[in-house]
């Protein structure tokens, strides 16, 4: 992998996690906050399914295959 992609990644965690003081309930109600701004303007969210491990053919099962046979 690319170290520049991962040291780019992580800043951007870090940057987000010294926003919200690393408090995870604080991050979590911005996020909520964000999502309730979106509903108002009339933007549909999709929920995320209830049971992914039900889905056929999901690109989760298809990783966990590919990792098995490895």
């Amino acid at each position: 992998m690319n170290d520049e992609i991962i040291a780019e990644v992580r800043a951007i965690k870090d940057a987000i996690g010294a926003k919200f003081n690393y408090d995870l309930r604080a991050l979590f109600e911005e996020i909520k906050r964000g999502e309730a701004e979106l509903q108002a303007k009339g933007i549909h969210l999709v929920p995320p399914p209830t049971d992914p491990a039900s889905l056929s053919n999901s690109a989760l099962q298809r990783g966990k295959a590919r990792r098995r046979a490895q």
